[in-house]
């Protein structure tokens, strides 16, 4: 992307559609696309926080590689129990399988067709990995990419990036498993760091981690789930260790793609 352009904005949305074809141009595009939810979080976090969190992911690491960043797909598959709170609780609102899986293949198609050499999918909800993955899947059969194509779609969850080093600055005592983090410390920090003014911390609930059995059960019974949403207290977090999580996943996230995709940090 040329200077004039990373200056102005790295959104797609903020950039107008002549720019953005000659960029596709240049024959390297790599579209960057957040993918989240709109979830409850418990008393202190915005329903939006896997959108917010992915995009600014996504954002951080387009800029470092020359990328752009689409808009968001806001929405998310429904909650489950044991990684989410569940789909009953007021604040969760989604969408089904099938959704998600054309959705992404619509827009992988669209972004590939029109001339992006790259797309790096970023999810932010637990929930939306396999679909994600189904739908990437029936774009590249319809558009005829099979191994060794030069065009590729990259999918990952932020949080796989995460390094064990940054998880006990984090979470000096034990880090709990990634399977109730929802609400907690990761996300809280994180929150505090990138977007305070929408964090309550005030109102955050300190209670035991959700203790869940190894099935699950539907319908569910909504007494299995903590009454604040959150399946882990957010307690002990703070935007220090939010800057910690933020700058260690980007860089070594946009290393990862830049590596892979043949990109000039």
């Amino acid at each position: 992307m040329d200077t004039s352009m990373r200056r102005a904005s790295v959104q797609m949305a903020d950039i107008d559609a002549h720019t953005y074809r000659d960029w596709l141009a240049s024959g390297r595009a790599t579209v960057w696309v957040p993918v989240g939810a709109l979830e409850q979080h418990g008393p202190h976090l915005p329903m939006g926080t896997d959108a917010i969190l992915s995009r600014r992911v996504a954002t951080a690491a387009a800029e470092a590689t020359g990328g752009l960043v689409a808009q968001p797909l806001a929405y998310g598959y429904k909650s489950q129990q044991k990684s989410g709170g569940g789909n009953h609780l007021p604040g969760t609102i989604s969408l089904d399988a099938s959704t998600i899986i054309g959705l992404t293949r619509d827009l992988v198609v669209s972004l590939l067709r029109q001339g992006a050499r790259h797309v790096v999918l970023v999810n932010g909800h637990y929930e939306n990995y396999q679909f994600l993955y189904e739908g990437i899947d029936l774009a590249l059969r319809e558009l005829g990419l099979g191994p060794g194509a030069e065009s590729s779609v990259l999918l990952l969850s932020y949080w796989d990036y995460v390094s064990a080093q940054t998880l006990e600055a984090v979470y000096p005592d034990g880090f709990p498993g990634w399977d109730i983090e929802h609400g907690g410390v990761l996300e809280t920090s994180l929150m505090l760091h990138l977007e305070p003014h929408l964090v309550e911390l005030g109102r955050a609930v300190d209670h035991p981690p959700a203790r869940l059995p190894r099935f699950d059960r539907l319908p569910v019974l909504p007494s299995r789930t903590p009454a604040s949403g959150c399946l882990s207290a957010p307690t002990g977090s703070d935007a220090d260790k939010g800057r910690l999580l933020f700058e260690q996943v980007t860089a070594d996230l946009a290393d990862d793609v830049a590596t892979e995709l043949g990109l000039r940090l």
